[in-house]
This record gives structure tokens, sequence and C-alpha cells, in this order.
């Protein structure tokens, strides 16, 4: 009896352990932060509160969707992030979890995702949507990682596109503005990741993967985090510029960069080993930090204007 207990035991901990490879798999705070970016689009498109059903219906959609490429990508990645120190705990690097299980969840969250995008929101978005799946999860994570030191590059184009989707969801056509959205987060990309690169280069070497730290050098990567870091800024300005927004979100903006080129600048100088990871997760915040003060002036304009 006792040994049936503790097998029992053991089974429901067994259990709940692979859920939460599961969830893992999904790189839920990243798909935190895309949600946030599309909530924000979902906002600016509409002079008003967005309607519920788009907003509660796009998010699940876009979420479920980008869970399953996240997924996709564990299970394209297994055998580097083997070879990874910062990834080798990961469920399938660490063959907690059986590849076929990670296939079946992410194909299930696609479908899921894409399928409850044109049930419930519209053809466009989940079309959109659909067409960043397989960048992220196909063209990025099986090619181009891979193939190019500018993978995050190009590859940045997937990842730039939740305030586009998020817009789509609430107006169902597209427009310059939430191009423009997504030109921010395309620019804000590789300075964000060649951040992380310089401090992980050793292990992306020994993985064998191309990123740029590894081809060009870190003084080579250090600089282009620094000039992409000023594209980012010029980026962020633009939607004052062509008057989709205005003085508050001006001065919030101008702020965030202040903060957010000082850290580019400590990683382009070189001399602090830290700043290239610290630079990273402020970066995470200077982001969120963008959208969150178009948010705000978006919502601020009747009464500063």
């Amino acid at each position: 009896m006792r040994n049936m207990a503790i097998e029992r035991v053991d089974g429901v901990s067994q259990a709940v352990w692979q859920w939460r490879d599961l969830i893992t798999l999904c790189k839920p705070r990243v798909v935190i932060v895309m949600l946030a970016c599309a909530l924000v689009g979902m906002a600016l498109a509409s002079p008003d509160l967005p309607s519920s059903g788009a907003v509660i219906f796009g998010l699940v959609g876009i979420g479920l969707a980008a869970s399953g490429a996240a997924a996709f990508n564990h299970v394209l990645d297994r055998r580097l992030d083997a070879l990874m120190i910062r990834t080798s705990r990961r469920p399938l690097a660490s063959q907690r979890l059986p590849t076929s299980y990670a296939l079946a969840w992410a194909t299930l969250l696609s479908v899921a995702g894409i399928g409850l995008l044109l049930w419930q929101v519209n053809v466009l978005t989940a079309w959109l949507t659909l067409a960043s799946l397989i960048g992220y999860a196909l063209i990025y994570t099986a090619f181009l990682k891979r193939a190019t030191p500018q993978n995050i590059v190009i590859g940045g184009v997937a990842g730039a596109s939740p305030p586009l989707l998020g817009w789509t969801a609430v107006t169902g056509h597209l427009s310059p503005e939430p191009l423009l959205l997504m030109l921010i987060v395309f620019a804000w990309t590789p300075p964000h990741f060649w951040a992380l690169a310089i401090h992980k280069r050793d292990e992306y070497a020994k993985a064998g993967i191309p990123m740029l730290p590894v081809t060009h050098g870190d003084a080579f990567t250090r600089l282009q985090v620094w000039l992409y870091g000023w594209l980012t800024v010029a980026a962020t300005l633009l939607p004052f510029v062509i008057g989709m927004s205005g003085l508050v979100y001006l001065v919030g903006v101008m702020a965030l960069n202040a903060r957010f080129m000082y850290w580019n600048w400590r990683v382009w100088r070189g001399h602090d080993s830290q700043a290239p990871l610290a630079a990273f997760w402020f970066s995470i915040r200077y982001i969120l930090g963008v959208f969150g003060v178009l948010l705000l002036d978006h919502y601020a304009h009747g009464w500063f204007y």
C-alpha cells in the first residue's frame, strides 16, 4: 500500500512538472511583452475604447499563436539549446519532456490561436498572425538563425508584428500608423538582442550559432548596438512628427530615450563587462515604456490638446 501511495504521489508530481514544462515552452514572459504591444495597437486603432470582443478574442488568439511559435522554437532549437548554459535547462534540451509532446502542444496552440482569430476576429489578422508564426518558427529559427549574423535583423519583422496585429484586430484593415508601430519594434530588436549576444558570446560560439559577436567580434557589435539605438530613437519620434501623438508622448519618450541611449553608450564604450546584460534587461522595460506613454498620450488627448 505504501509503495502504491508513493507511486501515486510521484505520478501527480510528474504530471505537475510536465504541465510546468509545457507552459515554459510558451515563453510566457516574451508573450506577455508581445501582448502588451498588441494591446497598445488595439487602443490606438480606435478614438474611444475598442470593443471588448475584439480585445479579448484578439489577445487570446494572438497569445495562443505566439505561444505555439515559441514552442516550435523549442522543438527546432533543442540540440542547440543543450549546448548553451542559458538554455540547457529548457524542457527539451534537458530531455525532461518528449519532443512528440512538445510538437503536439505547439501545433495545438497554433491551430487554436489562428482558428480563434478566423472565427471571432477577422481574416486579415488571422493571416498576418499565421505569417508571423511561420516567420519566427520556421524562417528565423530553422534557417536564418543558423545562416547569417543578420538573423535577428531579418527575422525581426516577425517579432515586430504584435502592434500591427492588435490594430488590425480592431479595424480589420492596414494603415500607415500600425506599420510605424511595427517599425519601432523592428528598430529596437537588434540593440536589445545584440546586447544579450555580447554577454553570451562564448555560448553562441560553442553552439556554432553565427551571432554578430561571434562572426564580427565584440567591438563591431557594440558599435551596432549604439547605431541601431539611435535608429530606434528616430523611429520613436515619428509618431509625434506625423501627428499620431502629442506632447505627453514626446516628453515621456525623450526621457526613455535618454536612459536607453545611456545604456547603449555604456555597451559601446566596452569598459563595463556587465553593461550588455544590464542594457538587455533595461531595453525590455524601455519598449514597454514607449508603448505605455503612447497609450497614456492617446487617452490624455482630450485633457491636454
